[in-house]
């Protein structure tokens, strides 16, 4: 670490001094590392330290094959939108009910030193604030947890403009991906790949949408009632559907997406609902309900879209994604 990051987060957490206690994982395409540092002194045990080495991502080969000057710019853009993300939006969900019902991590500093070769993110460590679980499978109301929190967090955002985010969140949206669907092998879909878009885009009822809203970017407490989520580089503005079917096409196969399908939506926009009238929205609930049902569906076939093009042999490419996303080709 460098010695004037390093007296930074001293400074910060009045801790006199730090010790790298693990690393958590490497940044997607080599781009960086997230590491936990234990503290010495100050009221502050730990912290997690997210650093992007611009220089080495530049450098760095994408595991899919995907390396191209695009791909660099959309991840840049990415960091500078999580550095948005903490200097001016996740304030808004610390405090009262929000912080319980979609806790995300306090950061104590987060900027962008592109000159400089790097971002830094210095966050608050979730292990020690009660989120210590990491899950690669989830029973059903473990599921209904994760979208609990994705609820409120779109209740919390519904008609915010995403000032500093993505104007369209998602790291698949399409506009971002053209190389992706150029290769994309499926005529049908690559022709109203456009019209899936739009049809999304032009919803009435917008959030802010968390953008990468994977089982992996969720953190559990200890009895899994409650998560917090990380990892903001694709938040933007959209339909919160986005956000609903990429989680659940996360951590459930083709048959258990089908079965459960319309349960977990009814969860989601029961917890909606309520979380709507909690945070004082003006808005037509049923209305929005109805819009939103009926692009579950078409936000499913946006994203397939884009995994048959980055990743033909994905295991996300199933029977159940091709059924809706030919329901949605027919009814454009």
């Amino acid at each position: 670490m460098k010695q004037s990051i390093k007296d930074l987060i001293l400074s910060l957490t009045q801790a006199t001094n730090l010790v790298e206690k693990e690393k958590i994982q490497d940044l997607w395409s080599s781009y960086g590392t997230i590491k936990r540092y234990s503290l010495v002194g100050g009221e502050v045990q730990s912290v997690v330290v997210k650093y992007v080495d611009i220089e080495q991502g530049a450098k760095s080969e994408h595991a899919q094959g995907w390396k191209t000057s695009a791909s660099h710019l959309r991840k840049l853009k990415s960091y500078n939108v999580e550095i948005n993300w903490y200097q001016n939006w996740a304030n808004r969900l610390r405090g009262g009910r929000l912080s319980q019902s979609c806790y995300v991590p306090k950061s104590y500093v987060a900027e962008s030193k592109e000159d400089s070769g790097y971002f830094l993110m210095v966050l608050e460590d979730l292990d020690s604030s009660g989120f210590p679980k990491r899950k690669s499978s989830v029973s059903l109301r473990e599921v209904k947890t994760c979208l609990k929190w994705l609820a409120h967090f779109h209740a919390a955002f519904l008609g915010c403009e995403p000032e500093g985010l993505w104007e369209v969140g998602t790291y698949w949206h399409l506009d971002t991906r053209k190389d992706e669907l150029d290769a994309l092998r499926d005529e049908d879909l690559r022709f109203s790949a456009h019209s899936i878009d739009e049809k999304l885009n032009s919803c009435k009822y917008k959030t802010i949408v968390h953008g990468d809203a994977k089982l992996a970017n969720f953190c559990f407490s200890n009895d899994c009632k409650r998560v917090a989520a990380v990892d903001f580089q694709y938040a933007g503005g959209g339909c919160g559907m986005k956000d609903v079917i990429y989680f659940i096409s996360s951590c459930l196969n083709e048959n258990e997406s089908e079965q459960f399908e319309q349960g977990l939506l009814d969860h989601y926009f029961d917890v909606l609902s309520i979380a709507l009238s909690g945070v004082n929205k003006e808005v037509d609930v049923e209305a929005l309900i109805l819009e939103w049902r009926e692009l579950y569906c078409v936000a499913w076939a946006d994203f397939h879209r884009f995994i048959k093009g980055w990743s033909p042999g994905h295991w996300k490419i199933n029977s159940y994604s091709e059924k809706l996303t030919k329901n949605v080709i027919e009814s454009l």
